[in-house]
């Protein structure tokens, strides 16, 4: 049995499609990182696993439950990390943990879970004083303090320090390691190229590519050659030496069109050298995840609304409804 089972999901605002059919699973022990553009279908996707968004149509299983009709089971079960706000701005740290604690039956020991996530030394601040990157990790441990079996985490490092972001990274792998599943939202590429084990990139709705970041890093990534060095090279020059097209994809980011060879490698390396030009990057055969999502995002163009009947309203309002992780 997976941990989340999405079938066919569509979600609905008036007329337009916000979900379209989408479908995909995640795993226990597994980081899902769920990357899409602005308007993509994220938040909704998410909110209907939660339990806070009615799907017009399609299923939605989270720990083989219902999340609306059975949301009393299921919420003691998961954690929700917001990204921001839903804390009292007055609360101390520890306070906070404690008072989440109380809600569920066998919390995590609020004094460990201060300490895994490094918040110790500001542990006599509230709330308001602590930085943004702060905020975060205390975010962080209240979606966490229930031991939950499922985690929402909705960009978990955003405003977050490079020393922070490690710390939220490790915690995450962490947690997967424990069996935990998983879900992550994120703009930062980079982060789920580093965490995530499976990649589901959706678009105006609809799944558009989904697994492991190497499967998607390595596929139709084998002829040409990426490289890092100073903006505005003469890439006309370069490539009548290389005898293939190159292009400046971003300032400082180069692409050689060419068989990813020791010898073409070495006919790069050696015309950058003759120029004493540094290079700063190479990957031979190999992408980023971020030029994965650009070319399979833009493929997908724009797709017309699709004019459907009014959504059903949820089935209770949201309004003194405590989210988990959330005051």
């Amino acid at each position: 049995m997976p941990a989340i089972e999405v079938d066919r999901l569509t979600i609905a605002y008036g007329s337009t499609r916000a979900v379209d059919r989408l479908s995909f699973t995640g795993d226990f022990g597994e980081v899902l990182a769920l990357l899409g553009p602005n308007g993509a279908g994220k938040t909704s996707t998410v909110e209907a696993m939660e339990g806070y968004r009615r799907p017009n149509e399609g299923t939605v299983r989270v720990l083989d439950l219902d999340p609306i009709a059975q949301q009393d089971q299921l919420t003691p079960q998961i954690g929700v990390m917001l990204q921001s706000g839903g804390v009292y701005p007055g609360i101390r740290p520890l306070e906070a943990l404690q008072l989440h604690a109380s809600f569920y039956a066998d919390p995590d020991d609020p004094q460990a879970l201060l300490d895994r996530v490094g918040l110790t030394h500001v542990r006599r601040s509230t709330w308001r004083q602590l930085s943004g990157g702060e905020q975060q990790r205390l975010s962080l441990a209240l979606a966490l303090v229930g031991r939950p079996r499922v985690a929402f985490l909705d960009e978990p490092t955003a405003g977050v320090d490079v020393q922070g972001r490690q710390l939220i990274r490790r915690l995450v792998r962490e947690l997967a390691h424990e069996g935990v599943c998983v879900v992550l939202t994120t703009h930062d590429l980079d982060e789920a190229e580093r965490v995530a084990d499976r990649v589901v990139i959706i678009d105006h709705g609809r799944l558009i590519k989904s697994g492991t970041p190497n499967e998607l890093m390595s596929a139709g990534g084998s002829r040409e050659i990426r490289f890092g060095a100073p903006p505005g090279l003469d890439t006309a020059a370069l490539g009548k030496e290389m005898i293939a097209a190159v292009e400046e994809v971003s300032p400082g980011e180069y692409r050689v069109a060419i068989e990813p060879s020791p010898a073409n490698i070495a006919a790069l390396t050696n015309w950058l050298a003759e120029r004493d030009l540094p290079l700063a990057d190479l990957r031979a055969g190999r992408q980023r995840l971020e030029d994965v999502f650009l070319r399979m995002t833009q493929i997908t163009g724009e797709v017309p609304a699709v004019r459907i009947d009014p959504p059903q309203p949820p089935a209770r309002s949201g309004r003194g409804r405590r989210r988990p992780g959330a005051a």
